[in-house]
C-alpha cells in the first residue's frame, strides 16, 4: 500500500505508549495496532484528528505517501 503510518515514530518521539495513546484517542488498542502497521483500508477524520492532538503533531507527520514502482 503506497500510504505508509508513522504512528510508530511518532510514539517513540513522545515517549508514549501505545495503550496510553489508544485511551487517549478513545479507540482499542486493536484498532491502533491496525493502523500502525498499514493494514486499515480508511481512517475517520476524527480519528485523525484526535491522534494529531494527542501526539501533538500534524497529518502530515502520522501519513507518508510513497509510490509503488
Amino acid at each position: 500500500m503506497p500510504i505508509i503510518t508513522n504512528i510508530d515514530v511518532m510514539l517513540a518521539r513522545r515517549k508514549m505508549s501505545s495503550g496510553e495513546l489508544a485511551q487517549k484517542v478513545g479507540i482499542t488498542p486493536a484498532n491502533l495496532s491496525i493502523l500502525k502497521c498499514g493494514k486499515a483500508k480508511a481512517v475517520r477524520l476524527s480519528t485523525l484528528e484526535s491522534l494529531c492532538k494527542a501526539l501533538d503533531c500534524q497529518p502530515g507527520d502520522l501519513l507518508e505517501f510513497q509510490s509503488e514502482q
